[in-house]
């Protein structure tokens, strides 16, 4: 069979696309966009029933607009981006020829397959189960089989992302070790095997148990190995946003980072310790032995948080040395004020990580500790916690990218420039709202599935306080206005991808098989140092580490007192 060879070098950044590459990535990108619309529409239903002021659908089209939410969002839009993120940390930044393009091709379609079929069951109204579809409510056969499919299809594409970079390494296009992006998009392809080897595990019989060849499927079991796909698939989306805002720094500011060696050794501990943070969904779970609970609460998620800290002070730390290395030197936040926050690549990520950390990792480590799990434990905080991780981090740090790569993959002019700029700001911060304002309201008590928090037609009502219909007022407000901003991502990445106006590069050109790949990248030049004060070359970065201490310490004190209130010694 003959082996396509035929690349495109993109002028403006020096990036090789190889042809099937290239392909794969637009059309893996624009599948992410379409189900990011899908679940968008949906978010409205959700955030304006929820609000209880609207309180707009009656309750079963509540749980089946939520289901198709939650999936739409958290699986199809994520996945299918980060397919294309995958195939750019390998064949692209490696300048490799993409290793079997119709298996790539294959695994692609059968994700789109997957996702059509799960979004069809949903729809159809027999399969409200939720994202998380604990048995023993039964959804429609197709809903699991449109999971399975989709999975298997993102299996597929990981091994060929595997097999891209053995091509790499045997055709020596490049020297010494993979970039850190490529290494960070490697941690991310690995945590997706088990994440979607233990869904196998799990949505396999419990499709067979739909159709009526598996007699029984225990609830307890179901949980427990569902949420080593459940939460773990969000570990793959941590590894993939941290690989993102590595590359948007080299990308807007030319940082390279800090260490390399500390930077691939957190990516490192996410592979061993990061996947264990599902334990925090299983706290109050019986059958579960203590010595477990209290070793995923302690050893494992504080070595997951080390990785995550270490993240987020190289990445602003390289962006400091590199923007001091420009000149920005006079106190302690020049660098930070001479950003590009017009920017919208370097925004949206920069809120990315900010949101990323103060929200979502501060409100994580509290709630994978045992004894305060037990105040917010299936309340909406965990929605607000997972706001803060997952559509803060991982879905605005795939905005940002996304306005680097619709000129150098689709070849497009950005459209709406201005609307650009502040997208990242409307859709951030209103999510930083939807986010705190869940937890504030989870904090009171109010439930996370339930319906109406005022269980209308209840004989023994609970009557939260103000203050928790405030905060859900509020957060119903702030979702609005983040859905407004995600309306405007779509508009301009839409109008840009199918009406902007086309950039004229080079075509295609092709490579001789003994040539190997296009030419190889200089080695990295060291990091300069010797800019910063007292010995140290990041000391703004320095300096909000230690606001974000001080902002955790207080944070943990804080639900430490409310838990000591809880069970009053009388």
């Amino acid at each position: 069979m003959p082996v396509n060879r035929m690349f495109r070098t993109d002028p403006a950044t020096g990036l090789v696309f190889h042809e099937p590459a290239d392909k794969l990535m637009r059309w893996n990108a624009v599948a992410a966009v379409v189900s990011l619309l899908v679940g968008g529409i949906l978010a409205l239903g959700v955030v304006l029933t929820r609000w209880q002021a609207v309180h707009l659908l009656p309750p079963d089209r509540f749980y089946q607009v939520l289901t198709a939410h939650g999936i739409n969002m958290l699986i199809f839009w994520i996945i299918f981006f980060e397919m294309a993120v995958l195939y750019f940390a390998s064949s692209t930044l490696l300048k490799a020829r993409l290793a079997t393009p119709r298996i790539a091709w294959a695994a692609f379609w059968l994700m789109v397959l997957g996702a059509l079929v799960n979004n069809y069951s949903v729809l159809r109204g027999d399969s409200s189960v939720m994202f998380t579809s604990y048995a023993p409510m039964g959804a429609h056969p197709t809903f699991y089989l449109g999971l399975i499919l989709f999975a298997v299809g993102a299996l597929v594409a990981c091994f060929v992302f595997f097999g891209t970079l053995v091509v790499a390494r045997n055709e020596r296009t490049y020297r010494n070790s993979v970039p850190l992006v490529t290494f960070g998009a490697i941690t991310a392809a690995i945590i997706a095997v088990f994440t979607i080897a233990s869904g196998a595990i799990i949505l396999i019989p419990t499709f067979l148990w739909s159709v009526g060849l598996v007699e029984h499927i225990d609830s307890l079991m179901y949980k427990t190995v569902w949420w080593a796909f459940g939460h773990s698939s969000q570990q793959v989306n941590v590894a993939a946003h941290v690989s993102v805002w590595y590359a948007i720094a080299a990308i807007v500011f030319g940082a390279k980072p800090m260490s390399e060696k500390v930077s691939r050794s957190a990516f490192f501990l996410y592979i061993l310790f990061l996947q264990l943070a599902s334990a925090h969904h299983l706290l109050t779970d019986p059958g579960l032995t203590s010595n477990w609970k209290i070793f995923n609460t302690s050893y494992a998620m504080y070595l997951a948080v080390l990785a995550s800290m270490v993240h987020g002070l190289t990445v602003p730390g390289s962006i400091e040395v590199a923007q001091r290395k420009k000149g920005y030197t006079r106190g302690l936040f020049e660098w930070l004020r001479k950003a590009p926050w017009g920017n919208p690549c370097f925004s949206a990520m920069f809120i990315s990580l900010v949101g990323f950390g103060f929200l979502g990792g501060i409100s994580g480590v509290m709630m994978g500790t045992e004894q305060l799990n037990l105040i917010i434990h299936n309340t909406i905080y965990v929605p607000g916690h997972f706001h803060a991780t997952v559509v803060i981090g991982t879905t605005l740090a795939f905005m940002g990218l996304t306005y680097f790569l619709i000129p150098v993959l689709f070849r497009r002019e950005l459209a709406f420039p201005t609307l650009a700029k502040y997208q990242p700001y409307v859709f951030g911060l209103a999510m930083s709202g939807v986010a705190l304002f869940l937890m504030g309201a989870g904090t009171l008590g109010v439930p996370r599935r339930h319906w109406d928090m005022g269980f209308a037609g209840n004989a023994f009502p609970y009557e939260f306080p103000g203050a928790a219909w405030l905060m859900m007022a509020l957060a119903g407000i702030s979702g609005v206005i983040a859905i407004i901003g995600g309306g405007m991502y779509l508009l301009i990445t839409v109008w840009s991808v199918f009406l902007g106006k086309r950039i004229q590069t080079p075509g295609f050109q092709p490579v001789r098989a003994r040539d190997g790949m296009a030419p190889r990248m200089a080695p990295a030049s060291p990091v300069i140092a010797g800019h910063g004060s007292a010995g140290m070359v990041a000391p703004g970065t320095f300096a909000l580490a230690m606001v974000f201490l001080v902002s955790f310490v207080l944070y943990y004190f804080i639900n430490w007192k409310y838990l000591s209130t809880v069970w009053p010694l009388k």
